[in-house]
């Protein structure tokens, strides 16, 4: 069923995923043992740095600690949207809506997280994305010869896949990799300046 007006407006005002996103993080993060704290802690600053903007252009995803990462689409460009949640987020009232463009990737370009509302932010987004590209249907055209249209937009597939399993703990396993990285990075420089600094104060004491 489609959501009504209010409830589609309602999606401008999310900012912030759910608290069952760390939840769903931290079950995720049990399938290392007693090391899910190395996954648990990136994770976590993925969560608490998360924000989501959508307004009358596209939608932004911003988060990250020691390097921010930010990614925005406008309405226009989304080809795709699929919804995805596995045993785990269905238990939590969670889902994935993963937006694809025309680049090309067969991975989304973005993927939308931590929401329970996100039946309702899917049908807010193919909303937005038909609205965009019938706004540039109507092309111009030479003296003479008549306006070209542009393909509908209900010719994008929306596919609801929300029953479909997938493995617990494959949600931004891309993104821990890059923090742990990172977080390994930063620890490196940190030694090489105390070291340095450790130097330099035996250099003087001599």
């Amino acid at each position: 069923m489609a959501a009504s007006e209010q409830a589609l407006r309602s999606v401008l005002q999310l900012s912030r995923p759910h608290k069952n996103l760390w939840w769903y993080y931290a079950l995720c993060s049990l399938i290392l043992g007693p090391f899910f704290f190395f996954m648990l802690i990136p994770l976590t600053f993925r969560f608490r740095t998360m924000r989501y903007e959508f307004d009358d252009e596209g939608v932004s995803m911003r988060w990250g600690v020691f390097f921010r990462r930010e990614i925005s689409l406008n309405y226009s460009r989304i080809q795709d949207i699929h919804l995805k949640s596995n045993l785990v987020q269905r238990w939590l009232g969670l889902g994935d809506v993963k937006l694809q463009t025309a680049s090309g990737s067969a991975s989304a370009e973005m993927t939308i997280e931590g929401f329970q509302e996100f039946e309702v932010v899917r049908d807010f987004l193919y909303s937005r994305m038909r609205g965009a590209k019938q706004n540039r249907g109507v092309q111009a055209a030479p003296d003479g010869q008549p306006a070209l249209r542009a393909p509908d937009a209900a010719s994008a597939a929306v596919n609801n896949e929300h029953l479909v399993a997938e493995p617990a703990g494959d949600i931004a396993s891309a993104d821990v990799i890059a923090e742990l990285r990172a977080a390994r990075i930063e620890m490196r420089r940190l030694a090489d300046r105390l070291e340095s600094l450790a130097q330099a104060s035996g250099s003087v004491e001599q």
